[in-house]
């Protein structure tokens, strides 16, 4: 197929978005409609638009980058040979990033570097895989820049017109309309495979569905980082529950539910006077949330903010990714079930109180008397950094939805996928992280506090798999013209290790180009021939096959 004479359409309206010369197909059809300007969002569409395709990115809210750029600067490598094609060009741009002395204003490149093992693991071979947010922010402006790539902020999704199985447009609550080819869904919530009418999965399937044994609801064990390695009440003084305890049954070990592993945010601190703002009170403190975090300081008479409060991970300018680090920390724990199937307003509601309570968290660390002095000192040391964030007052907008629909499309990973069955005959792209789900539940027990949901005590370390093209396709009979790159076929324990930001980066360049072949042979995506995919995958250094040891 011949490429595309391209014209300029909408400029006005189109004025503050990124621009390519607005192109398309008859009518305004495009190649490619992107929903979703996370990174893998943003890579989708600029692997479909560097081989001449006409596409567009549209994003429902203000920010642009997903978790890459939200605070998630640590990255989670799994085996960094797994890492090819443009997820790797990614960090290699951010290395020629950190290559250049006007990026560090707060510190030498040599500092951050000589500060110990985490830092030292920041660099392989020409890449460099922990960053701040605003450097992967330039990172990927530049990417969409050079490949002419529009990008519309603002555009949330209101609905999808199909014919048959083809989603012909997509409508978005402004009003606007955009025609496509081939839709890709690169969110974190599976909102347009869900508009599209795909089959979906939210919660855990139990142990027997997929013959998981660590699928459903787990046994106890104790884990000094995430579960309580104390005994503790989770009741008040009159008998009722404390903030943070779901009143709910733990149900059957091995059972499966609807609850979904825990959210938070990526905290971006740092610790330089000259870029530091204090951590003041916020809007909607109420220092009662945090009674059974008292209760457990109270309990661990040696803890640090460090060891069983906060995981601390240092990023380049003495600026932070500050993780959930104990049993009781940033994740908010169980206050996310209604997430993934809520509207707008339900899950703005769960946004503002993960962002209460965990400001609320930093503010109580730093300043309540039930808080060791020592523990305070170190809390005080940090703040929020001037230089990021600065339109949203240095806080990220970017909630960690770390799970939320999984479609259940032509092939369902498993732990099997990702443990033993790890060679696929259409693979389009590799993972290698552990399966990691964090806590789903804080309940109670026999009358005492319990953490449930993390199976990282159970199941094996890191092997690189294979992951099919066929994860990424929704079953023909019910959408031809569709791909999902986050939300893509799994189990809850498949997804738990697919969920990793690399690897959303990777199935979304692979998932680029079979739109590409699909838009311009008018294929469905189903009949995409892997023969001829395969070779381009490999043109553009994708890595693909398990390599014996």
């Amino acid at each position: 197929m011949t490429r595309h004479g391209f014209v300029v359409l909408f400029a006005l309206y189109f004025a503050s978005a990124i621009h390519r010369p607005a192109g398309a197909a008859e009518a305004g059809r495009r190649d490619l409609v992107v929903y979703g300007g996370t990174a893998g969002g943003i890579i989708a569409a600029v692997s479909a638009a560097r081989e001449g395709a006409s596409v567009i990115v549209l994003e429902p809210g203000d920010h642009v980058g997903g978790m890459v750029t939200g605070g998630l600067g640590r990255t989670d490598l799994g085996v960094s040979a797994t890492i090819g094609g443009m997820a790797a060009e990614f960090y290699r741009r951010i290395k020629t990033h950190y290559d250049d002395p006007a990026a560090w204003k707060f510190q030498t490149r040599d500092e951050y570097l000589a500060g110990g093992k985490r830092q030292a693991q920041t660099l392989s071979d020409d890449k460099w895989w922990f960053h701040e947010p605003s450097a992967a922010s330039s990172v990927l402006r530049e990417m969409m820049k050079e490949a002419g790539v529009t990008l519309l902020k603002g555009h949330r999704l209101a609905g999808v017109e199909k014919s048959g199985t083809r989603i012909v447009s997509l409508r978005c609550e402004n009003s606007a309309e955009f025609g496509g080819r081939v839709f890709i869904d690169a969110t974190y919530e599976g909102d347009l495979l869900a508009a599209a009418g795909v089959t979906y999965r939210v919660g855990r399937e139990s142990a027997a569905e997929y013959g998981e044994q660590y699928a459903g609801v787990l046994p106890w064990k104790v884990s000094t980082r995430k579960q309580w390695d104390v005994d503790l009440s989770p009741y008040d003084d009159d008998g009722k529950l404390l903030y943070g305890v779901q009143d709910v049954p733990r149900g059957e070990v091995g059972a499966g539910d609807g609850k979904v592993q825990a959210y938070n945010f990526r905290i971006c601190l740092t610790d330089h006077p000259d870029n530091r703002l204090p951590i003041g009170e916020p809007d909607n403190y109420d220092p009662r949330r945090y009674e059974l975090l008292a209760r457990y300081l109270a309990a661990k008479p040696d803890i640090s903010l460090r060891k069983g409060l906060l995981k601390i991970d240092p990023l380049p300018n003495r600026k932070t990714d500050i993780n959930d680090g104990g049993p009781f920390s940033t994740d908010f724990i169980g206050f996310n079930w209604d997430y993934p199937d809520g509207d707008k307003a339900t899950r703005d509601f769960i946004m503002r109180r993960h962002v209460d309570y965990t400001k609320g968290l930093l503010y109580f660390l730093g300043h309540d008397p039930r808080v060791p002095a020592e523990v305070r000192g170190e809390m005080l040391q940090w703040g929020y950094p001037k230089d990021e964030y600065v339109g949203t007052d240095h806080w990220s907008p970017q909630l960690y939805v770390r799970e939320a629909r999984r479609m259940a499309g032509a092939y369902v990973m498993t732990s099997r996928d990702i443990e033993t069955d790890r060679i696929k005959e259409d693979s389009i792209g590799m993972g290698s992280y552990p399966a990691d789900s964090h806590l789903v539940q804080r309940i109670v027990e026999g009358g005492l506090v319990r953490n449930e949901g993390n199976p990282n005590d159970f199941t094996p370390g890191r092997n690189p798999y294979e992951v099919p093209y066929r994860a990424i396709t929704p079953v023909r009979s019910e959408c031809e013209n569709l791909l999902v790159t986050f939300c893509v076929s799994a189990s809850h324990m498949g997804f738990a290790s697919l969920r990793m930001e690399p690897v959303f980066m990777i199935l979304s360049e692979s998932a680029g180009l079979a739109a590409v072949e699909a838009a311009r042979a008018g294929l469905a995506v189903q009949d995409v021939s892997y023969s001829a995919l395969r070779p381009r995958l490999v043109a553009r250094r994708q890595v693909l096959k398990v390599r014996s040891r």
